[in-house]
């Protein structure tokens, strides 16, 4: 059983996750709630004790949910907020070269971006990346070796 006390140790890798996944600190926050918000309301039995892999699964569904829900919504004629131009305060936005790397990761496809959260970002190891994927170790491997080219590419390394 997931242990509701335990959640908190696994707060700070969720949430350099959904970082990489949203656009804003602020959505990184709602994104980390919203997945504790739906695990607590839902206890699940897990059958590894992987309790970070199936934190990781949720927040990933989580987003998608999210995004999906976002896209049938009417969108608004005025300028998105990321066009507003708005003034930064002290560690809200990552410098340049981080949002490079967002952007570059964000650009990947999902099997690419959801090994590289987990082991790279999450700092799972490849075992806990494939039981909380749900994919094979070797494909753990090769999958962050063309996440990782792939971004060297995107970023001209």
């Amino acid at each position: 059983m997931l242990d509701p006390s335990a959640l908190g140790d696994h707060l700070d890798r969720l949430y350099r996750a959904a970082r990489v996944l949203s656009s804003s600190r602020e959505d990184a926050e709602d994104l980390v709630q919203e997945t504790y918000a739906r695990v607590l309301a839902r206890p699940r039995r897990l059958r590894n004790d992987d309790d970070l892999g199936y934190l990781l699964r949720v927040m990933r569904n989580t987003f998608i949910s999210g995004h999906r829900a976002a896209a049938r919504r009417p969108q608004s004629a005025g300028r998105d907020a990321e066009g507003l131009n708005l003034p930064a305060r002290n560690g809200d936005t990552p410098g340049d070269d981080q949002r490079e790397v967002i952007g570059a990761i964000r650009a990947l496809p999902t099997e690419f971006r959801d090994v590289l959260l987990a082991v790279d970002v999450a700092g799972m190891s490849y075992g806990e990346a494939a039981r909380a994927l749900r994919i094979r170790q070797g494909t753990i491997g090769s999958r962050l070796f063309r996440a990782r080219n792939q971004v060297a590419e995107w970023l001209g390394c």
